[in-house]
């Protein structure tokens, strides 16, 4: 039976908590390299950092997609870990940029900051993936595209607002510096007043959302009753998993290798290319982390825009290639520009290809799925979010030693060669774009 049609505003509340997660995650995104730099993280280390937040989504995503798949509760069936995520993220965006305020050695602040990042990722992992899911189990093959082409714009909305939270805060006043190995302030009111934003949309969307019972989601999938009662294991999932799964994850892995580069080496690249310093108990670099939150606001901005290009595109594959070019040329540019104005250019266009990561890869593979194990695919798929940024932070130190400049007081030049690492990235992901098969198979 066909799922029914809904409208605008059923979409929209589908997914706005997104909205309110999106800017925990941008506000995650847009510091951590600055947060871990200024307790006293050397570059070539930095990208070590990195490495936590996509190792607990691989862990995490799946579990929550599998468990969510089989909970038929009063509270939804996908909802419930939209809750204890969102709780458990508000508590660690109040303590991680508090990470140099406790008087601890650099050792343990670093260890501390750490762990509240990890933490924090795992939180954010469960209370995002259950809005992918929701459109999935609820929104119809023809209407999909749509579906999440709104949650994109309403993520790219609170990228934007996460972004930029840093610079207004300075603006009106709030203290940007401060002592050797402490969070600024601009930073820390970012985090608290983020994780405030986070709780209420998502009670919004727990509201306004009521998911389907095992009768009306069985029906509408499409799941007869032996399916249901039919038992596997990950690893069998896996193994039958459509070719969709694969060849899409192929272009997933260069896609975020690319923007695991951008988030990490931002700051310390145009600190350097713009205002001329590396070092990070400098105005300047804390004004370098400013201006990269608004760099990744414009990104948003390029990404709201070409949403809704992408629509038009008749070929999909066409226009999510396209947008990975786009997104090349504005990572390789990054290199050649000495003006902070004029980097608004290049993150429009990596803007585009950030559109396509959000909306492309799940409508073209959810369309390729039946619903009897949809959290769980979706899960596993997270697995070629985070996989690339996994390999790209361990990799990081050592391709930077390759394509950066001399060391300098312990600190590495030339980190904004890593943008053009992470352009190359797009481009071979644009390539294999081209390997997707949209055949409909599990």
């Amino acid at each position: 039976m066909q799922k029914p049609t809904l409208s605008f505003g059923q979409m929209w509340n589908l997914s706005f908590g997104f909205f309110g997660v999106q800017i925990a995650y941008a506000l995650q995104s847009a510091n951590i390299s600055r947060i871990f730099a200024t307790l006293g993280a050397d570059p070539h280390t930095l990208s070590f950092f990195w490495v936590l937040p996509p190792l607990m989504g691989m862990i995490v995503q799946p579990i929550v997609g599998a468990m969510s798949d089989k909970t038929w509760c009063k509270w939804g069936r996908r909802k419930p870990y939209l809750y204890v995520g969102a709780l458990v993220a508000i508590i660690v965006m109040a303590l991680l940029p508090n990470s140099g305020s406790f008087e601890m050695t650099v050792k343990a602040a670093l260890a501390f900051g750490a762990i509240m990042l990890m933490l924090l990722d795992t939180s954010i992992n469960m209370a995002m993936q259950p809005f992918k899911m929701m459109v999935g189990d609820m929104v119809n093959e023809e209407q999909k595209t749509k579906a999440y082409s709104i949650q994109s714009l309403l993520c790219n909305a609170g990228s934007l607002v996460g972004y930029l939270f840093p610079y207004f805060f300075t603006w009106f006043g709030v203290r940007n510096v401060a002592p050797e190995g402490v969070v600024p302030d601009s930073v820390t009111w970012s985090f608290y007043i983020g994780a405030a934003i986070l709780i209420l949309c998502v009670l919004y969307t727990g509201a306004k959302v009521k998911e389907w019972n095992p009768e009306d989601y069985a029906k509408y999938n499409g799941i007869q009753q032996e399916e249901k009662e039919e038992k596997q294991n990950i690893l069998q999932l896996l193994v039958h998993a459509p070719k969709a799964f694969w060849q899409i994850g192929v272009v997933q892995f260069f896609s975020w290798f690319a923007f695991l580069y951008m988030w990490t080496y931002t700051t310390g690249g145009i600190a350097e290319t713009v205002w001329g310093t590396i070092n990070p108990a400098t105005e300047g670099y804390q004004a370098a982390g400013d201006w990269t939150g608004v760099l990744f606001a414009v990104q948003a901005v390029g990404s709201i825009l070409w949403a809704m290009v992408l629509p038009q595109f008749k070929n999909a594959k066409v226009g999510y290639a396209m947008s990975l070019v786009l997104g090349a040329v504005g990572f390789i540019s990054t290199y050649f520009i000495h003006d902070q104005y004029m980097l608004f250019v290049s993150f429009l266009l990596v803007g585009c290809a950030w559109a396509a990561m959000l909306a492309m890869p799940f409508a073209l593979l959810t369309n390729s799925l039946s619903g009897k194990a949809m959290g769980t695919y979706l899960g596993l798929f997270n697995c070629t979010i985070c996989l690339p940024q996994i390999i790209a932070s361990l990799v990081g130190g050592l391709i930077l030693g390759v394509v950066g400049g001399e060391v300098v007081d312990g600190i590495q030049t030339g980190q904004v060669a890593m943008l053009v690492v992470a352009g190359v990235s797009l481009l071979l992901g644009a390539v294999a774009v081209f390997g997707i098969s949209t055949k409909r198979e599990a």
